[in-house]
């Protein structure tokens, strides 16, 4: 069995940064696409930021230039350097990786809250 651990949240300054990691542990599994969601209060979930297994990315319009998407394979573990945040960024982030056990399929962390507040 294959899960998703997200750490990193919490309370921040705007302007401020923040890190979150997203931990895949478990046996015989392959990760592929790494992708980190957001839930922001009142809005639908959005693809924040994704990388590849070789590590091509692409980001929402909205976090370009301020977040940075990486991963390590050999701890099977995704970031999000999250900088210069706003207050639109508060939301509930989510985790999601393709893994691959016998066949392919999609799995989720628990969320992790950020707040960017004064």
């Amino acid at each position: 069995q294959v899960q998703l651990v997200e750490s990193g949240g919490g309370l921040v300054q705007p302007g401020g940064s923040l890190r979150l990691s997203c931990r895949a542990s478990g046996s015989n599994f392959i990760l592929n696409t790494m992708v980190w969601f957001r839930d922001g209060p009142g809005s639908q979930r959005e693809l924040v930021a994704r990388i590849s297994k070789g590590g091509s990315t692409d980001y929402a319009d909205s976090v370009k230039g301020r977040f940075t998407i990486s991963r390590d394979n050999a701890k099977n573990t995704v970031y999000l350097q999250m900088n210069e945040m706003r207050p639109e960024d508060t939301a509930i982030y989510y985790c999601n990786a393709n893994v691959f056990i016998n066949y392919s399929r999609n799995l989720w962390g628990q969320g992790t809250q950020v707040t960017v507040s004064s």
